[in-house]
């Protein structure tokens, strides 16, 4: 994984929100999917860690975002926890996968990854986590590979050009959302090893 990715570990995350704007609206739910290789050197989905986040005080919380998602913030039954909580947990799983990969951090796989790594990054700043393994910038962008790779832009378009399929039932959770990145992510990652194999062949030595 280390060398295919120099040192970096890809771990493909969703989050959902109370709205489009990290610094002031509410992180509802945070889905990191792990990755490994198999015994032929194919990427593929591992484990998938998911936590209900409560808002922070003070969040705003903007009705059509709850209304795509789903998420009744207040539902007694709701099984959330703090997002310092949640992140520290999710964190923890991340740095051991990235001692067991032998990688030096953690980078960030999403669609329109930008969008939930500014919510991570927002999250970690509030609660004041000291130790996020994730590269606080960099990230892999599955919609720009669909785009490249299957022609298509949005999730359920480039899952089912893919040949993965698309369950809109289960759309906008997080969990689900991130598994179906992570899948694409393998997808295309996998499509190209050849290409990779050959460019390592004639690449000069790292450094």
């Amino acid at each position: 994984m280390a060398n295919r990715f120099r040192g970096f570990l890809p771990v493909v995350v969703d989050v959902e929100t109370g709205g489009f704007n990290a610094k002031t609206d509410a992180l509802l739910e945070i889905a990191a999917v792990l990755l490994k290789l198999d015994d032929e050197g194919l990427l593929q989905r591992c484990e998938t860690i998911r936590y209900h986040v409560k808002p922070f005080e003070g969040a705003n919380l903007e009705e059509a975002s709850l209304a795509v998602n789903g998420i009744d913030p207040h539902h007694p039954l709701r099984p959330a926890i703090d997002e310092r909580d949640a992140l520290q947990r999710i964190f923890r799983e991340i740095r051991r996968s990235v001692g067991e990969n032998h990688c030096s951090r953690a980078i960030l796989v999403g669609h329109n990854a930008h969008f939930d790594l500014s919510f991570l990054n927002a999250a970690v700043e509030r609660t004041s986590i000291k130790r996020n393994p994730f590269h606080p910038f960099s990230c892999f962008d599955t919609a720009t590979a669909c785009g490249i790779a299957f022609g298509q832009t949005v999730l359920a378009r480039a899952a089912i050009a893919a040949g993965l399929g698309w369950d809109e039932t289960q759309a906008h959770s997080a969990s689900y959302d991130a598994e179906i990145t992570a899948d694409l992510f393998c997808e295309v990652v996998n499509r190209y090893r050849d290409i990779f194999e050959e460019a390592r062949r004639h690449a000069p030595p790292q450094p």
